[in-house]
């Protein structure tokens, strides 16, 4: 029995009948897509990405500069797609949306913006050295309604910048945001060119970075050095992930070096894997003879244990004389 204080009522009193509780409104009902409701990707400085919905009926195609809703007020863009949308682009396009076309004085007004902020740039990097800050700054970006501006930056680790929003505030007048991004992030705010000669995926039509490991690297029997397997933001290079499936259902129709197999009669071992071409290497010790050969050809046992590796022989060291 939970403890109550204050005079008890006796146990024939009438009780009072308990209120009816409101259903409770299911979050997210309003904002719940229909099944032919297309989603709008807008794209602002930076090559910064965003989902809207578009339930205005906004005449929008992709090209179109438009106005969408901002935190606490609006935004001007490049729409970049209209059409279906996947699950977790609602997350974010149910609770904003496209307002309307951009004007030809909207557009001279975002003008104004781009050349004003790399005034805005110049003085928060200044800010920064006089508070000896150890941050980089990427880029400054003014909203549209002049609302907010936002810095992003690069840190080693985790920077105290209460004292620089302070100081922006009493400059800008206005509510500024300072953003910390990854040095992946970084790239795609400056682009460029990767080794393939064409622009950074990451710039051009990457809508989120995914995961890429060294691992994907040796299953395309890459080379592991890293001036050839980084891109320009140090990290691996994201077209790293965009084959690695083909490269894998590849080497299950292959069988690995080393693997003993069988072209009819003759017995061999498995010198080399070519992926790209689907070809093997096959030595045969009987008649000391390597051979090319397609997988259709060999028989191969798929789960037999392939050789130990061959033990380097330990280094010497030469004890230097006194």
């Amino acid at each position: 029995m939970p403890n109550r204080t204050g005079p008890q009522p006796p146990p024939d009193a009438p009780q009072r009948p308990r209120r009816a509780r409101s259903p409770r409104r299911e979050t997210g009902a309003e904002s719940a897509p229909s099944a032919d409701e297309p989603v709008v990707l807008v794209q602002f400085k930076g090559r910064r990405k965003s989902y809207y919905h578009n339930r205005r009926q906004v005449p929008v195609a992709a090209g179109d500069y438009c106005l969408v809703e901002a935190d606490r007020g609006r935004d001007l863009g490049r729409v970049t797609y209209v059409g279906p949308g996947k699950a977790h682009w609602w997350r974010q396009a149910g609770e904003q949306g496209v307002l309307a076309l951009a004007e030809p004085a909207d557009l001279a007004k975002l003008q104004e913006n781009r050349g004003d902020e790399w005034q805005f740039y110049d003085i928060c990097r200044e800010k920064i050295q006089q508070l000896g800050l150890e941050m980089d700054l990427v880029s400054a970006e003014r909203q549209f309604d002049h609302n907010k501006i936002t810095f992003f930056f690069t840190a080693e680790k985790r920077v105290d910048f209460r004292e620089l929003v302070k100081d922006l505030a009493g400059v800008f007048r206005t509510r500024i945001e300072l953003r910390q991004i990854g040095v992946r992030d970084e790239a795609r705010f400056k682009g460029g060119l990767g080794v393939c000669g064409r622009e950074l995926c990451c710039s051009g039509f990457l809508d989120d970075f995914v995961p890429v490991s060294l691992k994907m690297a040796k299953d395309q029997m890459l080379p592991l050095s890293p001036q050839k397997l980084s891109g320009l933001c140090g990290r691996l290079r994201c077209c790293l992930a965009y084959e690695h499936a083909g490269y894998r259902e590849a080497q299950a129709r292959l069988p690995r070096v080393g693997a003993t197999v069988r072209d009819g009669e003759r017995a061999g071992i498995v010198r080399k894997v070519d992926l790209m071409r689907e070809q093997v290497t096959v030595h045969f010790a009987a008649e000391d003879e390597l051979a090319v050969l397609p997988p259709e050809r060999l028989a191969w046992e798929r789960d037999q244990d392939l050789p130990a590796a061959r033990a380097r022989p330990a280094r010497r060291c030469a004890r230097k004389r006194r």
